[in-house]
C-alpha cells in the first residue's frame, strides 16, 4: 500500500475489509465473509457486507477524514457464500467542489455488486 488511510480509522475490517491498495483516488479492499454475516440456510452472506464493502473502499478512494456518503446507486449482480473472499474496487471519476462521484465493483470469483456513490468533503 502506498499510501495510508486517512478515514474511518476505527472501523473493524472483520466487518467492512482490509485495504490492501490504497493510492490518489483509488482503493482496493478485501473482505473475506465468515458465518456471522449469514442470512439463510443456504449459507448467503447478507447483502449489507456487500455495500458496507463497496462503501468503505470508496470512502478510502477519497480519504479525507471528513469525508461523508451523500447518495448510492448500486446494483447487486450475484449472490455471495460465506467463506467467500470479497474484492472491492474503488475510484474517483469525478470530482467538483466538495463533491467526488467514486466508481466501485466488487467481486469474488465473478462480479457480485457495481455502484457510484457520491461522496462530499
Amino acid at each position: 500500500m502506498s499510501m495510508a488511510p486517512n478515514t474511518h480509522l476505527q472501523i473493524s475490517p472483520v466487518w467492512v475489509g482490509e485495504p490492501v491498495e490504497l493510492a490518489s483516488g483509488q482503493a482496493v479492499v478485501r473482505l473475506r465473509t465468515n458465518p456471522e454475516m449469514c442470512a439463510d440456510e443456504r449459507g448467503l452472506v447478507h447483502g449489507g457486507f456487500t455495500f458496507g464493502l463497496a462503501d468503505y473502499a470508496a470512502m478510502l478512494a477519497v480519504n479525507d477524514p471528513k469525508v461523508v456518503l451523500g447518495a448510492a446507486d448500486s446494483r447487486f449482480l450475484a449472490p455471495v457464500q460465506v467463506g467467500e473472499v470479497m474484492e472491492a474496487r474503488a475510484e474517483i471519476v469525478e470530482e467538483k467542489g466538495k463533491k467526488r462521484v467514486v466508481k466501485c465493483s466488487v467481486a469474488t470469483d465473478k462480479p457480485v455488486f457495481e455502484a457510484s456513490f457520491t461522496c462530499f468533503v
